[in-house]
């Protein structure tokens, strides 16, 4: 199921399903919603948002009746998480799937929301999408290419192509917003060149493996996975995390794979990631590109899962098309 596009004057729920709106700062929320306000977008709050706990999150049933009751609003056309977090895994046996496959529509996030954007499409068969939280548009400055892909993937219909930004950074831009630092973009990197089309899933790597042994875990076959890591990975965590998901059913069988750009606390270096893919059995044959802009550094794209991709990555020259979403 793919949901209806989004159109100026839809109304936009933000929910907590991980941690709690209540860590944001208010200037964070004011730009956030100013900036999606800019779209022709309305935005609401979950009745839970701003719950706390000692986990920075709220209860279970607070936040499954607010994704409920989004997925149910007849007003509500887009569901946007507020942040990631550690918990999104405690909400799969209690949510009622059912009303998710009654009432599609856009549901967007990333992190540990990658726990709730593959059990919605294993599951319900929605297609959904990793992209920015409603934090993210928090930003005063270097928003403007993750706002152009969200418009592109959420308010179009058609393929787009994925064109690498300008710039990246990796700094804590929520401590001092006039203190950035932006970092010029050298473009993909091809790590095993070849050519694949298939359905897109994926994304934070460490929180899709939480899916392992689970009926929410996604099929691998065929696919064209998408995966990044957060600050807390290292060149040997996303190696054996790499390695676990590649011995689920179908891992060896992927169609290709697309890397986001690790954060630079993660002390991944080029060589390094070269050689943990070239020793990978699996993906003997595999195109496979680095640094693409999604994950946990800014700017990023936004992409669906269960949607459809097409990777050329030939002579060095990459081309990264988003077909069906």
């Amino acid at each position: 199921m793919i949901p209806e596009k989004l159109r100026e004057g839809d109304e936009i729920r933000v929910i907590a399903p991980a941690r709690s709106m209540a860590m944001l700062g208010q200037e964070t929320i004011d730009i956030a919603k100013a900036n999606l306000e800019a779209m022709g977008l309305k935005i609401s709050f979950g009745e839970h948002v701003m719950e706390k706990d000692d986990f920075v999150s709220s209860s279970i049933e607070s936040r499954v009746s607010d994704l409920e009751e989004a997925f149910e609003d007849k007003n509500v056309k887009g569901i946007l998480t507020v942040i990631g977090g550690f918990n999104s895994n405690q909400l799969l046996r209690y949510i009622d799937y059912e009303k998710i496959k009654n009432n599609p529509k856009v549901f967007c996030g990333y992190s540990d929301i990658s726990i709730l954007n593959n059990a919605f499409y294993s599951v319900a068969g929605l297609v959904n999408y990793s992209g920015p939280h409603f934090s993210t548009f928090g930003m005063k400055r270097g928003l403007d290419y993750t706002i152009e892909y969200f418009k592109r993937c959420l308010f179009e219909d058609g393929p787009f192509p994925v064109l690498q930004s300008n710039e990246w950074s990796d700094d804590e831009w929520f401590l001092d917003q006039e203190k950035r630092e932006f970092i010029r973009n050298p473009g993909y990197n091809v790590i095993s060149g070849g050519e694949a089309v298939g359905e897109s899933a994926g994304g934070n790597l460490c929180t899709l493996n939480l899916l392992h042994g689970t009926e929410f875990m996604p099929e691998l076959s065929g696919r064209i996975l998408f995966v990044e890591d957060d600050l807390g990975t290292n060149p040997q965590t996303f190696d054996r995390d790499l390695q676990s998901l590649l011995q689920q059913k179908g891992g060896d069988e992927l169609a290709g794979v697309i890397i986001g750009r690790f954060q630079k606390r993660s002390g991944m270096k080029p060589e390094l990631l070269d050689k943990i893919i070239r020793r990978k059995e699996e993906l003997e044959g595999v195109p496979v590109i680095a640094d693409a802009s999604f994950g946990h550094t800014e700017p990023k794209i936004t992409f669906p899962i269960g949607g459809s991709a097409e990777l050329s990555a030939l002579e060095g020259n990459v081309r990264l098309k988003i077909i069906n979403h």
